[in-house]
C-alpha cells in the first residue's frame, strides 16, 4: 500500500475522533494473508486517559457470528452434523414449534434446521423486534439474565417463542446464531466456548478472544461511548444479556454475541478463511467447507427479506453478508466480499477477488455498519484495483 493511502486512512481514522464519533479506533489492512497497514487513532478509554493500541480488546457482538458459523462447519465436515438436521435433535424445545401468522398461532409447517439457523431463515427474532415474538424474545432474555441459564437451557427455553414466520419461508435478523452455539454444544459434547478455544482459538494463537476478560487483561478492555448532541457519554449497560463488564464467565454464552476480542485475533481468523482454512500450517477447516461457507444461500423468496438499504447488493448465508452485485452496493466492493460487523462498530470484510482483508475496531453503541467505516473502506479500495 503506497504512502499516500496510508496517510489518507490515518487522517480519516482521527476525523472519527475529532469529530466525537467515536473515542478511538484502530485498523488493519492485509493483503495477501501479510499485514499492510496497522493504523489507530484516540483513546480506548477518555475517563482514564488510556489510548487506543494494538492489543485493546473489544466487545465483538455480532462479529461473533462469523465465528459460531465456523464452528458448525468443523462438526459439518467431520459428520457430526447435517444442514437439513432437525434443531429439535439436539434441543427438544424446539419440537412442535409455532409460528405467529399476524393474527393467532399456528404449529410450524417443519421444523426449524441447522440451515435455517446460519441462514437466518428460522423465523427467530430479538427482543427489540416489535410484535408478539418480539415481546416473548425479550422475556426469555430478562429470564436468562435472572436465573444466570446455561447455553442450552437457555436456548431451549427460547424455544418456546412463536416464530414470525414459517421456517424457510423468509429472512429475519435474530437469535439463530445463538440457538447454533447450543446446537454446536450439544453436538460436540463440551461447553459451547470450550470447543471454541480447543478448534479454534488455540489452534490460531487467538489468545485475548473468549467470552469474558481474564483478569490481568481488563485494562486492556475498551470502555463503550454513546453520542449526544454535546458529545459522548460513558455506556456500561449489558445488552442482548452480554456481561458489559466481561469479568466473569457468563453461564449464557452466546454465539450471536458474547465474544471479546481484538484486531490482532480477529485477522487471524480472517485470514484462516481467506487462505481456505489455513493459517501459518494450522488447518482449521478444509477449502470446499470454506467455499461452502463464504458463498450465499438464500433463494429467490427468501432474498426479499434482506432489504437492509446498507446492504443492496449483497445476499446472506453462514451468518456473514456476501457481496452478489457490486455495481448495487452503496460502496466499493468486489463480488465474493464477505463478513459482519457488530453492535459497538468492529467489521471485518474479506474480499478474495483482491485478496484482502479490512478490519476497523471501535466501541459506540449501535453501530453497526456505519458512514465512518464506509469512508474508510472506500478510501482504501479506490486505491486498489481487482487482481
Amino acid at each position: 500500500m503506497n504512502v499516500e493511502t496510508i496517510q489518507l486512512l490515518q487522517t480519516l481514522l482521527q476525523q472519527g475522533v475529532d469529530q466525537k464519533f467515536v473515542a478511538g479506533a484502530n485498523m488493519m489492512v492485509l493483503e495477501h494473508g501479510k499485514e499492510s497497514c496497522y493504523l489507530q487513532a484516540g483513546m480506548a478509554d477518555i475517563e482514564a486517559g488510556r489510548p487506543m493500541t494494538r492489543d485493546t480488546i473489544f466487545r465483538l457482538y455480532s462479529m461473533s457470528k462469523p465465528v459460531t458459523a465456523c464452528a458448525a462447519m468443523i462438526l459439518l465436515e467431520r459428520g457430526v452434523i447435517e444442514l437439513l438436521d432437525s434443531v429439535s435433535d439436539y434441543l427438544p424445545g424446539f419440537q412442535n414449534q409455532m409460528v405467529w401468522n399476524g393474527q393467532t398461532l399456528v404449529p410450524a409447517d417443519r421444523p426449524v434446521r441447522i440451515q435455517d439457523l446460519l441462514n437466518m431463515t428460522s423465523g427467530l427474532v430479538y427482543g427489540d423486534e416489535p410484535g408478539v415474538c418480539g415481546e416473548a424474545v425479550q422475556k426469555v432474555f430478562d429470564e436468562i439474565q435472572e436465573e444466570h441459564l446455561g447455553t442450552v437451557e437457555a436456548m431451549n427455553r427460547l424455544a418456546s417463542c412463536p416464530l414470525q414466520f414459517q421456517p424457510g419461508t423468509n429472512w429475519m435478523y435474530g437469535t439463530s446464531a445463538d440457538v447454533l452455539g447450543a446446537v454446536v454444544e450439544v453436538a460436540s459434547g463440551m461447553r459451547f466456548g470450550e470447543f471454541l478455544k480447543k478448534e479454534l482459538f488455540d489452534p490460531l494463537g487467538m489468545k485475548d478472544t473468549g467470552f469474558s476478560v481474564e483478569e490481568s487483561k481488563l485494562s486492556r478492555l475498551a470502555a463503550a461511548y454513546r453520542t449526544l448532541e454535546n458529545g459522548l457519554e460513558r455506556y456500561h449497560h449489558d445488552h442482548l444479556d452480554i456481561p458489559f463488564a466481561g469479568t466473569l464467565a457468563p453461564a449464557f454464552e452466546s454465539g450471536g454475541a458474547g465474544l471479546f476480542s481484538t484486531i490482532d485475533d480477529y485477522a487471524k481468523f480472517a485470514t484462516m478463511l481467506l487462505q481456505g482454512g489455513s493459517y501459518q500450517g494450522v488447518r482449521i477447516l478444509k477449502p470446499g467447507t470454506v467455499q461452502f461457507m463464504t458463498n450465499t444461500h438464500l433463494t429467490p423468496y427468501q432474498q426479499p427479506g434482506m432489504n437492509w438499504a446498507y446492504l443492496q447488493g449483497h445476499s446472506y448465508g453462514n451468518l456473514m453478508r456476501l457481496c452478489v452485485d457490486p455495481g448495487m452496493a452503496p460502496f466499493l466492493t468486489s463480488k465474493g466480499e464477505y463478513g459482519w460487523d457488530g453492535w459497538l462498530g468492529c467489521y471485518f470484510a474479506n474480499l478474495p477477488k483482491r485478496d484482502l482483508t479490512i478490519l476497523v475496531m471501535y466501541q459506540r453503541v449501535d453501530s453497526g455498519t456505519t458512514r465512518y467505516t464506509r469512508v474508510l473502506r472506500n478510501a482504501l479500495l479506490s486505491a486498489k484495483a481487482e487482481s
